[in-house]
């Protein structure tokens, strides 16, 4: 492939991968053009005569700041950019999972506690940990310690 045709290939594949961005937000293909154009400021540097391999790359690289700015700057205010933002304001919310449990309470696993899993207890479900053992779900089990918001569960030996 000749060299000028290398460097427009490698230009104008950067800036569509940049540009499909926009519409499948990751990274990835944003990090791939990038290296692209990066590659072409290369491929222009060592194949054109100067000034032009020095106002290439440096052209290049001038234009992939810009477009970093310009993506920082604006994507988050497009209609695309405000569709995958979190905008609420969550100050004076609560938290859906409030202890509601003390230490001493008794419920029942639902799912197998490997060591998280969910429990009943005084009439709700809650996320909770197995304190030592694995438990396996519809164990009776008591609550032994809620700290952090984190209830931690021990199965209730049966009685014999």
């Amino acid at each position: 492939m000749e060299p000028s045709s290398l460097y427009a290939t490698l230009v104008l594949s950067g800036f569509l991968l940049i540009g499909i961005e926009i519409f499948l937000p990751g990274g990835i293909l944003g990090i791939i053009g990038a290296l692209l154009w990066l590659a072409a400021a290369a491929v222009g540097y060592f194949q054109f005569a100067a000034p032009w391999n020095t106002l290439s790359a440096i052209g290049l690289l001038l234009l992939l700041i810009l477009t970093f700015i310009i993506w920082i700057r604006f994507f988050p205010k497009s209609r695309v950019g405000r569709g995958l933002t979190l905008t609420d304001n969550l100050d004076h919310s609560q938290s859906h999972n409030q202890l509601t449990v003390s230490v001493d309470d008794a419920g029942e696993s639902i799912s197998n506690l490997r060591p998280a899993g969910i429990a009943h207890i005084k009439g709700k479900r809650h996320d909770v940990m197995a304190d030592a053992d694995w438990i396996e779900a519809g164990k009776p089990i008591r609550v032994v310690s809620t700290q952090n918001a984190t209830i931690t569960v021990r199965e209730v030996p049966p009685c014999d």
